[in-house]
């Protein structure tokens, strides 16, 4: 085992890898540099080089002694206009432009989609918006069959596979596509911790994905991404269904208003530390590292909110996929946290259990209790023994002042906890009784540096502990 990763920062890093940052020494230094969570956009590159990269990060991750989770991030009823002559067309502002269903080539004003629905769904007067919003059409006719004509309200240069969305249009396409079910079963097969589900509509997307998962088996939890303005309208229950929460704010931001945005963000950050469940914000977050070696001060503020609000995680795209500097983003989004946390007022939101009927009353008593006790005692480290990982969620929902360490003899949710703020995974199989695991662990942590003589730890865990029931003890010791 090599150098290993600092716990330094609560807030999570996520960072799609991509041809500049998928070799092994690339990814060895923004594991180094924080990165938590290794994004796969399925959207692009095929099967054999995510395989590549995946086997890439568990393979560091063995020689660090690091849990980098994998995030699968399915591409989902995504709708782009076909290939283009001369690669580029130009719109012009109260000119047509004929939307064709088919594969064909577009020029003289006719492009192409494979949306195949896209006459029989859409209807005059709606708008579509090209190149994630940067041209606007509104349908004059559509034969309903293959055919619309569209008016151009804002111009410029198309060009090919560009995005397609309908903002006032509702989609027939299904939420997992074919294309989506293949990349899903490679996924799984490669025990993946997250899989990301695109454009989501409704609590139904999940739970079918959720189904899918469960039939094959696999232990991958599921984040739903907030983008459509029917997730929206759906929100509560949507989160009430998922495992994790994306706040996708490239494509929010073209389907909804985007100077609404911002407030949403802060209200699904706040509904999901509410809820329990990891909230990710995400997209343009470093956006001209791709180019730069140093992000604009605009970007730094945007970083800061999110960490502010409470996220669980910030998310880097083309910053690290393709960007010329993807180790100074890592470590520019690391700088930023740590400084945020160390001297700014992120979000403590103390939670009470919601009624004694709900099956996890004790469970979510004792988290609060810890929560509260760490709050006064200025404790250095919370501990929870967890086999789901459940405890380790529910304490981190509460943002403590404490390290949340989380120790666990199931191997499958050690990396996947990676998503969670706060919250950091060892592995440990020792049962003997409650009082030696405890005496154990608070040995592990103090040789390890995670805490210092004279320091009080809290213990979360199960009596008796060889059950490995649900979470209803709680111990406060000092080192």
């Amino acid at each position: 085992m090599t150098q290993q990763q600092p716990v330094t920062k609560s807030t999570k890093i996520v960072a799609t890898l991509g041809p500049a940052s998928s070799s092994e020494e690339v990814l060895t230094q923004l594991i180094l540099e924080g990165l938590n969570v290794a994004r796969i956009n399925f959207s692009h590159g095929a099967h054999e080089v995510h395989g590549e990269t995946i086997d890439t990060v568990r393979r560091i991750d063995g020689e660090l002694g690091t849990y980098t989770a994998v995030l699968a991030d399915l591409q989902g009823p995504k709708l782009r206009v076909g290939e283009i002559a001369g690669g580029e067309m130009d719109l012009v502002e109260g000119g047509t432009l004929t939307v064709k269903v088919g594969t064909g080539e577009g020029k003289d004003g006719v492009v192409y989609t494979d949306y195949e629905a896209f006459a029989a769904d859409v209807k005059a007067g709606e708008r579509v918006l090209l190149d994630d919003g940067k041209l606007a059409l509104r349908v004059q006719e559509t034969n309903g069959k293959n055919t619309v004509v569209c008016e151009v309200i804002h111009g410029g240069p198309l060009r090919p596979r560009k995005g397609l969305n309908l903002p006032e249009t509702k989609v027939s396409l299904p939420c997992i596509t074919p294309k989506d079910a293949e990349d899903l079963a490679f996924a799984l097969e490669k025990e993946v911790d997250w899989i990301g589900l695109s454009f989501v509509r409704r609590a139904s997307d999940i739970l079918e994905l959720q189904e899918e998962i469960k039939k094959a088996g696999k232990h991958a939890r599921v984040v739903a991404k907030i983008e459509k303005p029917e997730a929206i309208e759906d929100l509560d229950a949507i989160l009430e269904a998922t495992d994790a929460v994306m706040v996708a704010r490239g494509d929010l931001g073209v389907e909804i208003p985007m100077q609404e945005v911002p407030l949403l963000q802060k209200e699904i950050v706040r509904k999901c530390m509410a809820m329990g469940k990891p909230v990710i914000v995400a997209t343009q977050m470093l956006e001209s590292m791709i180019e730069s070696a140093t992000p604009t001060r605009a970007e730094v503020n945007d970083v800061a909110n999110a960490v502010l609000d409470g996220a669980d995680a910030v998310m880097l795209s083309g910053e690290t996929s393709v960007g010329k500097y993807p180790i100074n983003a890592v470590r520019a989004m690391r700088q930023v946290i740590e400084n945020i946390e160390a001297k700014g007022e992120v979000q403590y939101p103390e939670r009470p259990p919601l009624s004694p009927d709900d099956e996890r009353f004790i469970s979510d008593s004792v988290c609060y209790n810890a929560c509260r006790l760490a709050r006064r005692t200025n404790a250095a480290a919370i501990v929870t023994m967890t086999f789901s990982g459940y405890t380790a969620i529910q304490v981190s929902s509460q943002r403590p002042s404490a390290k949340i360490y989380m120790f666990t003899a199931n191997r499958r949710v050690l990396s996947q906890m990676s998503l969670v703020w706060g919250v950091y995974a060892m592995p440990y199989t020792k049962m003997v009784s409650t009082d030696h695991t405890i005496a154990d662990i608070k040995y592990i942590l103090y040789k390890a540096g995670r805490v210092r003589e004279g320091d009080f730890v809290i213990h979360l865990a199960s009596m008796p502990i060889a059950d490995a029931g649900m979470t209803n003890m709680l111990k406060l010791s000092r080192v």
